[in-house]
């Protein structure tokens, strides 16, 4: 397998995770599927802020992909940015998760990050322990925050110091 920096022509196989994750599960707190032109948009935002995505490709499939952003957009924030990591369903729980946030997480302090922010939802236990496991800690429970799926949805923060 291998994980290197999102081409556009990875945008197809990060929209098709990223709208079965809508589709399927309250890790996006989101209820319209997205579309390709939109996940390209993006894409080209976060190169142009110097963001990485990276992607986790077997073979010519993206079965995973990561990012961070900006966390807040005022400018004391700078120095802290918000992850996501998105793999296949059938890919989940083999351990892609924590290898992309093992790329990603270096890629933040090269850009000069000093705070990694995980927002998970509270029924999501296996991120809430993966991120355990890469050094976050948790931070804040919001509850109610959202609602997906005709329910209330809580949202965990979780956070990672940088080196």
């Amino acid at each position: 397998m291998q994980m290197r920096d999102a081409q556009e022509g990875d945008a197809p196989g990060i929209l098709a995770i990223y709208n079965d994750v809508i589709a399927h599960s309250t890790a996006i707190y989101a209820e319209q599927p997205t579309t390709l032109e939109e996940r390209l948009a993006w894409l080209e935002s976060r190169r142009k802020q110097g963001y990485p995505v990276i992607v986790a490709v077997e073979g010519s499939q993206v079965v995973g992909f990561a990012s961070f952003g900006d966390f807040r957009a005022w400018p004391c924030y700078r120095y802290t940015v918000e992850h996501t990591v998105h793999v296949r369903r059938e890919q989940r729980g083999q351990g892609l998760g924590g290898r992309l946030l093992e790329v990603l997480i270096p890629r933040a302090v090269a850009v000069g990050k000093h705070v990694l922010i995980a927002g998970i939802d509270a029924d999501n236990a296996v991120s809430l322990k993966l991120h355990q496991r890469m050094g976050f800690e948790r931070v804040a429970h919001f509850r109610q925050v959202g609602r997906k799926f005709d329910r209330w949805l809580d949202l965990i923060f979780m956070q990672r110091f940088l080196p």
